[in-house]
């Protein structure tokens, strides 16, 4: 099917949704699903709207290239529109996309300290508050649900749920081990030290996602334990969901509600099972693939921190910036989501021709 039969198609089905959903004799239940697609199709219509009419103008522009007195005129017109219409091609064929359909859905964000102790931790702090600051200025919410705090005031592992719109479609390539390079404040010498943390970002799983029955899970409560193993409270209202058949942990300590550690780490518990059947799902299709910039390996390297150059590195597409104090306050983490998108657009792009 040529790109002019599919905008065709779409602008049809646009116009028979809002036909559809301007009748009387449409079913209650089919008014939120038919309602979202209309919005969804709503900009892609718009951009075929703006396409079309460059088109249109490129091929009057093209016309008046005969009048001498239009000439000039005429090929400033030309030239700009012939850069332009290629531009509006391609938007229109990244809306048209296949999307992921877990894109527009809240993410939970795991982060742990890999290799290098105590320095590990300290940036496992620190990358757990740039995604914090991040989520804020996204207006996003930020809802911590577990932390694990080391005496010097880093983190083993914390687990947050960030909810908001698009979160996932940005936060997803984030997954893998990040790496930094400086002079830890434990190190008397002064000589530049490497250490790492692993970051995974999880979509987060609704019911008719992912079925789980009673029996196959095993609850533990235990004591809540805060940095240094000293007791938060008194009472065993942590709680510990393992998932028998599979073998999936989820546990959550944040609260002093029993039953609110309970919904809480059941909700990481199903995100987890939702992750591994996407993983499990996506393996056939990414083995075909030669990028997989948001593949979500975690056990993949995929940015360098080096604070003595200020530099920040993304292997994957090899991009590298030098406002690493931005980036890692959270406020320019953008300027590395941002190409990692258009990367992963690029290679859709060529996998459908």
């Amino acid at each position: 099917m040529s790109l002019d039969e599919k905008l065709s198609r779409v602008v049809s089905r646009h116009e028979e949704l809002g036909a559809l959903l301007s009748g009387s004799d449409l079913d209650a239940q089919d008014i939120p699903r038919l309602s979202k697609e209309l919005s969804d199709l709503t900009p892609v219509v718009e951009a075929i709207a703006a396409l079309r009419q460059a088109r249109a103008d490129l091929e009057d522009a093209e016309a008046m290239l005969g009048d001498p007195d239009m000439r000039e005129l005429a090929e400033e017109e030309v030239g700009r529109l012939r850069e332009e219409v290629p531009e509006r091609e391609r938007a229109v064929k990244v809306m048209l996309l296949p999307k992921d359909e877990a894109d527009e859905r809240n993410a939970i964000l795991e982060v742990r300290a890999g290799t290098g102790g105590d320095e590990a931790a300290l940036f496992a702090g620190e990358l757990f508050r740039m995604y914090e600051r991040y989520a804020a200025s996204q207006g996003w919410r930020f809802e911590v649900m577990e932390a694990t705090d080391t005496p010097i005031g880093g983190l083993k592992e914390a687990i947050a749920t960030v909810s908001g719109r698009n979160v996932f479609a940005r936060l997803k390539y984030e997954s893998g081990v990040h790496r930094v390079q400086r002079v830890p404040v434990t190190e008397a010498g002064g000589r530049i030290h490497t250490s790492a943390a692993t970051v995974a970002v999880l979509p987060e799983a609704q019911a008719v996602d992912v079925h789980v029955e009673d029996k196959d899970l095993r609850v533990d409560t235990f004591r809540s334990q805060g940095a240094g193993g000293q007791h938060v409270n008194t009472t065993d209202s942590a709680v510990r969901i393992t998932h028998i058949p599979t073998g999936i942990v989820a546990a959550c300590q944040e609260e002093k509600s029993q039953h609110k550690n309970r919904d809480k780490a059941m909700k990481m518990l199903l995100a987890k099972m939702y992750d591994e059947q996407r993983r499990a799902a996506d393996q056939e299709r990414a083995d075909t693939r030669k990028s997989q910039v948001g593949s979500g390996d975690r056990s993949e390297r995929i940015r360098t921190y080096n604070f003595p150059q200020g530099r920040v590195t993304d292997h994957r597409i090899n991009l590298t910036l030098y406002n690493l104090d931005k980036v890692i306050a959270g406020e320019a983490l953008d300027d590395v989501i941002d190409p990692l998108i258009a990367e992963d657009q690029a290679a859709k792009l060529a996998e459908v021709g």
